[in-house]
């Protein structure tokens, strides 16, 4: 029984060091996206099989159909940051989701424009962990 005990505790510990390793991905993708530009983050984050969701669009399929929906888009006007309030993660470790609230401030410009987010994530055969899905809704 004290074996089954430390097992399951170990299992619980591992668990929330790897939500833990996804809420920090989530942040740094987050942080790249605010030094190098959004476009540059979404895709150096991606697999390569992600599907992004955006308004008015049908769901955007594979990393270079997403680097394809960029094109004419210049990222240097605006810094779009985020982050989590939230991380899941399924009991394989394999699979993960965090969902919070983004910032979007255009730099030449006092707009600024707030919403919420929900990215799923997988984890690569490396260790590391890459966005398989991500969306997110204006407004606050």
């Amino acid at each position: 029984v004290n074996f089954c005990f430390l097992s399951c505790a170990v299992d619980k510990t591992d668990l929330e060091k790897e939500k833990n390793r996804v809420k920090n991905t989530d942040l740094n993708f987050s942080n790249y996206s605010k030094k190098e530009g959004m476009i540059k983050a979404f895709l150096k984050f991606a697999d390569s099989n992600a599907v992004l969701l955006k308004n008015n669009s049908l769901p955007i399929v594979g990393k270079e159909k997403i680097g394809e929906s960029y094109t004419g888009l210049n990222d240097s006007l605006f810094s779009l940051t985020w982050a989590p309030i939230h991380v899941s993660i399924s009991e394989s470790m394999d699979l993960a989701y965090t969902f919070g609230t983004y910032t979007l401030e255009y730099l030449n410009d006092t707009l600024r424009t707030n919403g919420t987010y929900v990215t799923i994530w997988e984890k690569q055969s490396d260790g590391t962990w890459k966005w398989v899905l991500d969306t997110g809704n204006e407004g606050l």
